[in-house]
């Protein structure tokens, strides 16, 4: 079936029940009522009671409300009181940030026009725009934003900016023509989109698509369709914790069942009691598992990093973006402004007998003279005093080239005012004026190459007019070849004398031909060696724009996206192939050209797909769905609101080397992450495995839950966070992307933890052992002051999986510092009298005991250090080895 582009006027007011003379108000009325508005649908969202609800389902969060709801039972207000008032700031922060994520549907509804200039029976009037209805006749002029979807009948010179549609910073010429074969919305140039603007001359157009039918609507449901995906992170943290929550809840049940079966095997004076305790033992070991603080801490340390990010000039929208970056494997990049400087610029040029003009040079020959002329002066384009540039960046381009050779437009402008003009026409594609030169009235003519050889009878050689010959003809049509096959846009030059101002289409004939000019929107200079980074760290970096496929590969060649082997795919290609063809092609595919919303987020899933974690650039309405879909959404600090809205980051300068700069930011956020988790869970695992022991020998529970929960909950903190502000390693963009699949505790990390956490439990046991040789009072105190002490200095230890304290350096992050003092600081403030009781210290505990409790503590971090440093030792020499090893099969 064809489109409404590929139908002919006729056939569409046919269809339509539509003529030049528009609807008729009762026909249009009815239509209205059977169609509804011209606007997008609202779409439903979730209450903020069901997202606050929905924070509740984390199976680490059941298992403390089941412990506060036991806590209760046994009058431990004080315990529950701290659990619940964690778990609703957790919940707050979550449904803020979920909230926050709903505002591009929004934004995009405000795109639409408030009024439309239709013509109904024959007259003009002005509607609301949402009252429109196909079949309406609309009138434009420069300025306007297009109210809806629709096709030509009459077109004046008339320019468009499609860039929030397909990405491109030039305006799109628009015509009544006839278009045969099947093209991307960019080529439809007999048709204007909903939302996009006229910035030059006039038109009238049927409407043919309105409301969620137009092409914006299309995006608004492909944005709304897009699923936005949870980060590696956020999957490896669910899988940890519901893997651990069943280890909780079968340990604290097991320890449950043994206590009680304990209990009636021995027999026991009080069972009431004992049994009472078995439930505070299973609490307790519950309590000391859940690391309570944790994603508070992952929250502080993400926003650490969104402020790094932001000197970067990337701005983080979603905090979860942090990390995401860290495992980012694949870049999908928009081509202009953020690969390209966003500014056409004259690079080459061409005047027969001569290759390439010079213009450093004093004395110029008379045609590098009018070159410069007719680009100044046939030209609508000017620059303000506060460098603001204004008109079509084509004629932009002329301006800035003009200035390079020190030549001023002003004053050419001033000297030789234009007397009579003939505007662009799409149909002509040229451009001609009238000036006054040294005497003569001047014709002066740019446009396309092809339109004015044919049109050109003489040609100025160095300073001589002679006659055209078919080889100067064949020499200029190479050059514009050799030009096109570049890449690069061309416009010819040429003039004639001419006695009138009154001048039509036709004075555009028998013209002198001058010369070419040939430009491109360049590479940014600091792209190439960013580019080379990304491929470093394994980062493949993908081009998708909606410019042709022949500049987007040649861009991405020069900059070293597109190497020998690799693929290019318009959009139209790329809806040919099969998801399995795809599929297999995929890796392949470095540069897609002239591509549609529904291509991008198509490409997004198949990478996701193969389990790669996917960045997607964007700065337009047509991207936002795809910014949805992909696992971080980029956003160009000067694109639409939508596009803001739906990514996760933007950057304040457009730039590719700041993806580049945050993704180095991001892996760092992640390892000290890791760092932080290690170091939370061997604190816990020491503490559960000195549980356990404690109850395999008998002996009375080493810890109470408030312990537990003030060392979960506030000593461990503030160290954590310490840890978070690590610097990066300067290896970390030589590694591959991490394997989001991978789990948060495999290999070293695993074994690291695990050793860690024994070494904690084996200071702590021997701490009770010696506190009952003293005293039963004393017990609880030594135990819990050993357990914060290795805790806290633990911190030393988890700043490096591969490097000692001395290595990493005792000065080079003072935050860890700080926080072991403020540990050192709180746990004397549990020594204080009033306080002692709330945490079961007696009185009789004194400076020895708490010399001795660090004594242990530590003698467990330096054999923590100790073991690293061998470990190291042993690796660095197996290294070296196998380098000696390699060097000799080489010689």
């Amino acid at each position: 079936m064809k489109e409404n582009y590929q139908k002919t006027i006729e056939q569409i007011m046919s269809e339509l029940n539509t003529s030049a003379s528009g609807l008729s108000a009762n026909f249009a009325s009815e239509k209205l009522k059977v169609d509804g508005y011209n606007q997008l649908k609202n779409a439903p969202k979730k209450s903020t009671i069901k997202l606050f609800l929905e924070t509740l389902k984390d199976a680490m969060v059941i298992i403390l409300l089941l412990v506060v709801v036991i806590q209760i039972l046994m009058g431990n207000w004080i315990e529950s009181t701290v659990i619940i008032t964690v778990l609703l700031l957790n919940s707050f922060v979550s449904v803020i940030q979920e909230k926050k994520a709903e505002s591009s549907l929004d934004t995009l509804k405000n795109l639409s026009a408030p009024n439309a200039r239709v013509i109904r029976e024959g007259k003009e009037t002005t509607v609301l725009a949402k009252e429109l209805v196909i079949g309406d006749i609309v009138l434009l002029e420069a300025g306007d934003c297009i109210p809806a979807d629709g096709r030509l009948i009459e077109a004046s010179s008339l320019k468009v900016d499609e860039g929030m549609l397909t990405g491109e910073s030039t305006q799109a010429d628009k015509e009544v023509t006839s278009i045969e074969k099947n093209v991307p919305i960019g080529d439809r140039v007999n048709m204007v989109f909903s939302g996009t603007i006229a910035t030059y001359g006039r038109g009238i157009f049927i409407v043919t698509q309105t409301g969620t039918q137009t092409q914006i609507g299309q995006v608004a449901s492909l944005l709304e369709g897009a699923e936005e995906t949870t980060t590696p992170l956020q999957r490896n943290l669910d899988k940890f914790s519901k893997k651990l929550s069943l280890a909780i809840l079968a340990l604290a049940l097991g320890i449950l069942i043994f206590k009680i079966t304990q209990i009636v095997i021995q027999g026991s004076n009080n069972p009431s009691a004992d049994i009472i305790d078995a439930f505070m033992l299973a609490i307790a070991v519950a309590v000391a598992a859940i690391p309570e603080a944790l994603k508070s801490i992952v929250t502080i340390i993400l926003s650490i990093g969104t402020k790094k990010m932001a000197r970067q000039n990337a701005i983080i929208r979603k905090l979860t973006a942090v990390e995401t970056l860290g495992s980012t494997s694949i870049i999908c990049t928009d081509k202009t402004g953020t690969l390209t400087q966003n500014k056409m610029t004259v690079v080459d040029n061409f005047l027969i007998n001569e290759e390439k003009a010079d213009f450093t040079k004093d004395n110029w020959t008379k045609a590098q003279e009018y070159l410069i002329q007719i680009s100044s002066l046939a030209n609508d384009a000017s620059i303000t005093q506060e460098e603001v540039k204004l008109g079509d960046p084509t004629e932009t381009a002329l301006i800035d080239f003009v200035g390079k050779v020190n030549r001023s437009y002003q004053k050419m402008r001033e000297n030789a005012p234009r007397l009579a003009e003939l505007p662009f026409d799409s149909d002509r594609k040229l451009m001609s004026s009238v000036h006054l030169l040294e005497g003569q009235k001047l014709l002066l003519t740019k446009g396309a190459p092809d339109v004015l050889f044919n049109r050109a009878t003489q040609v100025l050689i160095n300073n001589e007019v002679t006659a055209i010959t078919p080889d100067i003809l064949e020499e200029f049509k190479k050059k514009n070849e050799e030009f096109s096959n570049r890449a690069l846009r061309v416009l010819a030059f040429a003039y004639k004398t001419i006695e009138t101002n009154e001048i039509t289409f036709e004075d555009e004939e028998n013209l002198i031909l001058v010369g070419l000019l040939a430009m491109i929107d360049p590479p940014r200079e600091e792209v190439y060696e960013a580019i080379q980074e990304a491929k470093s760290a394994g980062i493949k970096t993908i081009m998708i724009t909606g410019d042709h496929k022949t500049t987007a590969k040649a861009i991405a060649r020069e900059i070293g996206i597109f190497e020998d082997g690799d693929i290019a795919l318009t959009g139209l290609e790329l809806d040919e192939l099969t998801e399995h063809q795809l599929f297999e092609m995929l890796e392949k595919i470095s540069v897609y050209a002239r591509v549609s919303p529904e291509n991008k987020i198509r490409i997004v899933k198949a990478w996701q797909e193969k389990g790669c974690i996917s960045a997607m650039t964007g700065d337009g309405v047509n991207d936002a769905p795809a910014l949805k879909q992909a696992d971080i959404g980029i956003a160009m600090g000067t694109g639409t609101d939508v596009a803001k809205d739906a990514a996760s980051m933007v950057l304040s300068d457009d730039n590719f080397t700041s993806i580049v700069h945050a993704i180095a930011l991001g892996r760092n956020v992640f390892d000290n992450i890791k760092k932080v988790i290690s170091y939370l869970f061997a604190g816990n695992l020491g503490a559960i495995i000195a549980i356990v022991v404690s109850m395999l020998m008998g002996w009375n529970a080493p810890f109470t839950a408030l312990q537990l929960l003030f060392i979960n909950l506030v000593n461990d903190s503030v160290p954590a966070i310490a840890i978070g502000l690590e610097k990066g390693e300067p290896s970390i963009m030589k590694k591959a992307p991490r394997d989001p699949k991978k789990g948060l505790f495999t290999g070293q990390t695993l074994i690291s933890v695990i050793y860690r956490g024994i070494l904690i439990a084996a200071s702590v046991i021997a701490a009770q052992w010696i506190g009952m040789q003293v005293s039963s009072e004393i017990v609880v105190a030594m135990t819990f002051s050993t357990l914060i002490w290795s805790r806290t200095l633990q911190t030393f230890v988890a700043r490096s999986n591969s490097q000692t304290i001395f290595q990493t350096g005792l000065m080079s992050n003072k935050a860890v510092l700080v926080a072991i003092a403020f540990c050192g600081s709180l746990y004397g403030l549990t020594l204080l009298p009033q306080i002692r009781a709330l945490f079961s210290i007696p009185q009789s505990f004194g400076l020895l005991e708490v010399a001795i409790s660090i004594g242990l503590s530590l003698a467990a971090i330096l054999m923590m250090e100790l073991t690293k440093f061998a470990v190291n030792k042993i690796e660095m020499t197996k290294t070296s080895e196998i380098a000696v090893a390699k060097l000799k099969l080489e010689k």
